[in-house]
């Protein structure tokens, strides 16, 4: 094509100028009640002109529809078009499996790490409600699965089951407004209140003379009996200076990214 055009070039450029003018002069006619003698003269030099490239036009619109349908629609193409949606189908179902296995070999890796028995849940629903952070998993009382029971995933805290049936189960995710996990900063073993806030979390009754700085690892202090001792909540984001208050103001980001969450596990322990 751009061969085509370079060859002839010169014969489409003079086309071009003389379709400006007569797109010119037709525009000037429509305000005109008369015509002079030089515009009939004009009229009447170009009017071959524009119906031979009126006829080109035609011409070369009839050879590429012509193209078009010839190999556009022929079977070979049509084969080739089938079989390159089909290759990309597989091509996003294999890297969907090829991601699973990633994460399920995480899992597995911290599930083997951890002293407790652990359950493997798939997350099958999510709370839409801003007013509530919770999730469902695919496991329920058949699978041991009971209400106080921690649920994590290989990067930290989860959250913990609050429902529990034969075969789902609904978490209350840690940053839910009412949830509230004992956690201790590792650096200087500070102790304190992890408290969903949204998407952060509050480090709450840390006492304003406790060393904590931006960055300090939060882990849960095994106080309260859900979580076992040791588990990632998450990071110091944000420290209030030091005032007159008994409590520190302290931010921090969860280790774990609630909002991709696909698989987790469920810590086994024994029912009182």
């Amino acid at each position: 094509m751009l061969e085509l055009l370079r060859k002839y070039r010169t014969p489409l450029l003079a086309g071009c100028l003389i379709l400006a003018a007569l797109l010119l002069y037709s525009a000037q006619l429509r305000q005109r009640e008369t015509t002079n003698v030089f515009e009939r003269t004009v009229l009447g030099l170009t009017a071959p002109v524009q119906g031979g490239m009126d006829i080109l036009a035609d011409g070369v619109a009839g050879v590429w529809n012509r193209f078009l349908g010839i190999f556009g629609n022929s079977p070979e193409v049509l084969r080739l078009s089938a079989e390159n949606r089909r290759l990309r189908s597989e091509l996003v179902q294999l890297t969907e499996v090829r991601l699973e296995n990633e994460r399920l070999s995480r899992l597995l890796a911290f599930r083997e790490e951890t002293e407790s028995q652990a359950v493997p849940a798939r997350v099958i629903a999510e709370d839409a409600s801003s007013w509530f952070r919770t999730v469902l998993i695919d496991r329920g009382r058949q699978d041991g699965v009971h209400e106080g029971m921690p649920v994590v995933v290989a990067e930290g805290v989860v959250g913990r089951v609050i429902k529990s049936a034969a075969s789902e189960s609904k978490v209350l995710l840690a940053t839910d407004g009412s949830s509230a996990i004992a956690g201790l900063v590792q650096r200087t073993r500070a102790r304190g209140i992890c408290r969903g806030q949204g998407n952060l979390l509050s480090f709450d009754f840390a006492m304003h003379w406790e060393e904590i700085e931006e960055g300090d690892l939060i882990v849960t202090s095994g106080a309260g009996g859900v979580f076992p001792k040791g588990l990632t909540v998450g990071t110091v984001s944000r420290v209030s200076p030091g005032g007159f208050g008994l409590f520190r103001s302290v931010e921090v980001t969860p280790a774990v990214d609630f909002y991709r969450l696909e698989e987790v596990l469920v810590l086994l322990k024994e029912r009182r």
